[in-house]
């Protein structure tokens, strides 16, 4: 369950909003919220359930600080802080930029972050419950971002695969594709020897049970799996390919289009999320806080 509120909410007065379904089986918007008001225990309850039931919630127009972002991702939990010390806001290190702008010859945030398939920090001991993105600065074409439903995805997973896969455990690696297309251009710095011991390997299950709703997933992605534990290398790699294309299969998928001051949650326990990517000469800017979650069983 999420960490008590920071701040007392028992005088709170409720707001009236809507938890809106979209049309597919993944993501709902939620409209009428304010969230640079403190939210009573009732309507962070209705807020919590919603993103246990669609897995990624949409709150529009919200006009917050980075300090009321980060205050309300507290109400679920540790905030994570993530290697990428450059990269994070000044003053709220809670909150990593990803950005595409280049000030002063220099990125001002991590460019090319989502550029594949992935879970938010499954190469972590404790991988992320979820992540917030909240939009700065949008382009006015591209910039989506899409999210595949991993329940949806073992759910429908044919039974050799389930068979091959249950019981078995993957190696999560943050340098998996770090380096790739690598160049003095690059939006990914090298890192520093400090920053490698941040990000060591780790195993996880390949079909792991949300702690909060009992739902088993599939938690394997191309950008941050590397292999399978216990299997030849050629085997792991067809077994590996075969989850993810039928993961992402497109009734698995829900599609976000950025709107002006959306922020979006979304469960890392639950789905993994690519960023589709915009003109590089567009300006684009989103604030990020990411939740500690648990260790995956």
């Amino acid at each position: 369950m999420p960490a008590a509120s920071l701040v007392s909410t028992s005088a709170i007065a409720a707001q009236s909003f809507e938890v809106r379904p979209f049309s597919g089986r993944v993501g709902a918007e939620i409209l009428g919220l304010d969230l640079s008001l403190p939210l009573n225990e009732l309507d962070f309850a209705r807020v919590h359930q919603a993103h246990l039931d669609h897995h990624v919630v949409v709150f529009r127009d919200q006009r917050i600080t980075p300090q009321q972002q980060i205050d309300f991702s507290r109400r679920f939990g540790v905030l994570q802080i993530h290697v990428l010390k450059q990269f994070l806001l000044h003053n709220h290190p809670e909150i990593l930029i990803v950005s595409n702008i280049v000030e002063d010859g220099q990125p001002i945030g991590l460019g090319d972050a989502g550029k594949y398939w992935h879970s938010d920090l499954s190469y972590k001991e404790l991988p992320s419950l979820g992540s917030m993105l909240h939009a700065q600065e949008l382009p006015s074409e591209g910039g989506d971002t899409l999210f595949a439903d991993m329940h949806l995805a073992w759910d429908t997973l044919p039974q050799h695969l389930r068979e091959a896969v249950e019981g078995r455990s993957a190696v999560h690696s943050y340098t998996a594709r770090y380096s790739e297309g690598h160049n003095a251009a690059s939006w990914r710095p090298t890192l520093t020897a400090e920053q490698l011991a941040q990000v060591v390997e780790v195993s996880h299950p390949i079909v792991r049970v949300h702690p909060e709703t009992g739902r088993k997933a599939l938690f394997v992605s191309e950008g941050f799996t590397t292999h399978i534990v216990g299997l030849p290398a050629d085997e792991s790699r067809q077994l590996l390919t075969e989850l993810y294309a039928h993961s992402v299969r497109a009734e698995h998928v829900y599609r976000h289009q950025w709107q002006a001051h959306d922020l979006v949650f979304w469960d890392n326990r639950s789905l993994i999320h690519l960023a589709a990517g915009c003109p590089a000469h567009l300006r684009r800017k989103l604030f990020r806080t990411t939740i500690q979650g648990d260790a995956p069983f």
